[in-house]
């Protein structure tokens, strides 16, 4: 791909767009734009298509997404669904229209079934039932995966969707209301750790099982997928290895230097028992994540201590 290609990346200021951004433009890419929430309300049909003929990018990166924790599905279960159905199809189509080389939709492990045999495969899509706690978040994720599918079908355009499991690092959400578990965790033993090392409650047995990605290596993932003439239409992207919530907490807590005890309150849900990602079939093709767990959450706990004062969601 020429690195002069116009490419837009969708939700450039969050986690995941920040980190591509980044990524790319250490890449040489020099064509890069994006737009801010306030700029382009990426939930407005019109505005999108105004935007796309107007800027005429190649490339799209899709990763802007209404996204949070266990907690803030289960509360907003509407807002969850139809925001994401909004901003995906809004963008998919106006790249279809506007004559788009390629696309990327970036979505979630969580649109595989809570059931479905370790590891997770590409195939096991739409084989049983959703976990319930995050399923409308993962119902739009779902569609969107299939439409891209069906523009590669039908158009024979590169439309393509990575799985990312579960991701952390610079510029996460560390809001206790709406992250999800790994920055969730930093930030509930660093204020313990600041208050006398008090006990941390944690939800849950610690038994459920995860995966998680700095999200600097699914940048480098993207990169990947753009640089190269990939044959399918969808890849998962990970580690291929997980831990149990409770080895994470140790392992947090002794990066974060909490010294105190971590209590676990079995009336709250863990959610699906395990979510571990095949990543062979991307793997084959040449990439694979290089970041282990422990340098990655060094790196996320250091960024948190250097963005406590301008970083709107953490309030110590």
């Amino acid at each position: 791909m020429n690195k002069n290609t116009k490419i837009y990346i969708a939700g450039h200021n969050g986690m995941v767009g920040g980190a591509i951004w980044r990524t790319m433009e250490s890449a040489g890419f020099t064509n890069l734009i994006g737009r801010t929430s306030k700029e382009l309300d990426l939930r407005k049909q019109q505005a999108v298509d105004v935007f796309f003929e107007k800027e005429n990018p190649k490339v799209v990166i899709d990763a802007a997404a209404r996204v949070g924790g266990i907690v803030a599905n289960n509360e907003n279960p509407y807002t969850f669904l139809m925001q994401n159905l909004q901003i995906q199809n809004n963008l998919i189509d106006a790249s279809l229209k506007n004559n788009v080389q390629k696309l990327i939709f970036l979505g979630s492990s969580c649109i595989y079934p809570k059931m479905a045999p370790q590891p997770l495969k590409e195939e096991y899509l739409l084989t049983g039932p959703l976990e319930p706690t995050n399923e409308w978040y993962a119902i739009a994720k779902i569609a969107g995966v299939k439409a891209c599918e069906a523009i590669q079908k039908q158009y024979g355009k590169k439309f393509m969707s990575l799985m990312p499991t579960n991701l952390y690092g610079a510029n996460d959400n560390f809001d206790l209301e709406t992250s999800h578990v790994l920055p969730a965790m930093i930030r509930k033993f660093h204020d313990a750790k600041n208050n006398n090392n008090s006990p941390v409650k944690l939800w849950g047995t610690g038994m459920a099982k995860r995966e998680f990605l700095l999200v600097d290596d699914l940048a480098e993932a993207v990169v990947f997928s753009l640089e190269n003439d990939l044959e399918e239409s969808l890849y998962n992207i990970g580690t291929g290895t997980d831990i149990s919530i409770k080895e994470l907490a140790e392992v947090i807590q002794r990066i974060v230097g909490h010294t105190g005890e971590i209590e676990w309150d079995k009336t709250k849900p863990d959610g699906t028992p395990r979510k571990l990602m095949d990543v062979s079939k991307l793997k084959q093709e040449g990439w694979q994540s290089k970041t282990d767990l422990k340098e990655g959450i060094e790196k996320t706990y250091e960024w948190f201590l250097n963005h406590q004062d301008d970083y709107r969601t953490v309030k110590i």
